[in-house]
């Protein structure tokens, strides 16, 4: 017999988890079934562990900046299986964390992959084998993420994923990232800042499609400032060799022979779909993505939506925040929709790269090249002074000339993140060029340039 349940969440990630917690607050009784570790992508192999990766790899900057600063530090280097054992060892310690969570919340974990038999059943297969157990939902929330995708190129199945990358117990010396997204450019970053050396095949003629060009190319020049090797207008067309470190061989299209000890297929990601038996339930499926309106419904009533599954905007806050909106709607008769105009976003990259609103291209074809106006200011920061070393800042205000409304905000530099998220406030508010004006300097500061720069 079936235990039965306000709510059924598939996937204890970001989205899962803010909607059940929130969902139970609001007393209905909810079970979440995850046949992974709780946490999801972002805390398990994704935002949390790459960003302490990030963290462990801007230290060969730092320490080399020290000498200038007085201080004398000798030789050093870098134990990557410490820095490698740590973050898994905080990874675990975060999704002891989640489960706890769940628990005090009173949402009943369920360990196992779920799949449909209705559309108000989900038969639960256990991770450690036995009958699968089945669960009756009033409701069911799919918020099962996504997953990384692997070109279809004879010998990917060599290559890793980014998943893989966090269960090393070290790199090797030499390593050819393929793509040009923020997980690639992160990743070069990364590798590059713990000693390997970086070779980036970007199958297009620029790096972070979608965000601000001029943004994206200073990222660009600064990464091969530092080292890393970035070919554009390549793709790889096979992988060849042994899996064992220092045997694998990267064939370009052209021809072209890359020996190096490792390959990391940053080439995208797809929802996760595998295994769910949607069609027994009747859920539609467009391309590979779950389609949803406004309040995360798919085309069967009862059955819900959220988070990378429905591939609109796949960010970690926009998954959470569409997870408790779901609750809030449902459970706490409370409706509201997430507003997905206004989205932050930024790419750890090394400089950091931050974002809000319109890129320059975007305002160009929403207003016209006559219709904006663009204030930028390139410096290298006080941080630099005494080592004198780039990459310099860059900041850029992308304003409507009628109305002189700030359309988009834009940062290269270190904590672009920590800053734009503050200007995201005044960009949702509607703020002008003459509101950034108007505000007080905060100074010496990089930040505060967006409020001096001359009209």
């Amino acid at each position: 017999m079936a235990s039965s349940y306000d709510l059924i969440v598939l996937g204890a990630g970001s989205g899962g988890l803010a909607a059940a917690k929130r969902a139970a607050s609001y007393g209905a009784r909810v079970a979440i079934v995850e046949g992974d570790r709780v946490g999801g992508t972002c805390v398990i192999r994704g935002c949390v562990p790459k960003k302490l990766l990030v963290y462990g790899s801007a230290y060969q900057h730092l320490l080399a900046d020290a000498a200038s600063y007085g201080w004398s530090t000798g030789p050093v280097r870098c134990d990557q299986a410490t820095l490698l054992a740590n973050v898994r060892a905080e990874v675990d310690r975060l999704n002891a964390l989640h489960i706890g969570f769940l628990e005090k919340a009173g949402v009943e974990l369920v360990p196992g992959w779920g799949r449909f038999q209705d559309a108000h059943t989900v038969a639960v297969a256990s991770t450690s084998g036995g009958e699968p157990q089945l669960l009756h939902g009033e409701r069911i929330l799919i918020a099962v993420g996504g997953r990384p995708q692997r070109p279809e190129i004879p010998g990917a199945e060599l290559g890793w994923l980014s998943d893989d990358l966090f269960e090393l117990e070290r790199f090797p010396d030499r390593v050819v990232v393929v793509g040009a997204g923020f997980i690639a450019c992160e990743f070069a970053g990364i590798l590059n800042g713990l000693g390997v050396q970086v070779t980036q095949l970007v199958r297009g003629d620029h790096l972070l499609r979608g965000f601000d060009r001029e943004a994206s190319e200073a990222v660009r020049a600064a990464m091969e400032a530092s080292g890393i090797e970035i070919r554009l207008a390549h793709s790889p067309a096979a992988i060849t060799g042994q899996c064992a470190p220092g045997e694998l061989t990267v064939t370009t299209q052209s021809g072209e022979q890359i020996p190096c000890g490792g390959v990391l297929l940053a080439t995208g990601r797809k929802p996760f779909l595998q295994g769910l038996n949607l069609e027994a339930a009747g859920v539609a499926v467009e391309g590979s993505r779950i389609p949803v309106d406004a309040d995360q419904r798919t085309n069967v009533p009862g059955i819900y939506a959220v988070g990378d599954v429905t591939d609109r905007i796949n960010l970690t806050p926009v998954a959470v925040d569409e997870g408790r909106a779901f609750a809030d709607t449902v459970y706490g008769h409370k409706p509201r929709q997430v507003d997905h105009s206004l989205v932050a976003s930024a790419v750890f990259s090394q400089p950091e790269l931050a974002s809000v609103g319109l890129t320059e291209e975007q305002a160009i074809e929403r207003c016209g090249a006559d219709g904006i106006t663009v204030h930028r200011a390139r410096f290298r920061p006080m941080s630099q002074a005494l080592p004198a070393r780039d990459p310099k800042v860059l900041l850029k205000l992308i304003v409507d000339s009628a109305t002189t409304q700030v359309l988009g905000c834009h940062m290269v530099g270190d904590h672009a993140a920590e800053i734009i998220q503050m200007a995201a406030i005044a960009i949702g508010m509607g703020a002008t060029k003459a509101d950034f004006d108007r505000t007080m300097a905060l100074h010496p500061s990089v930040a505060e340039e967006f409020v001096t720069m001359p009209n």
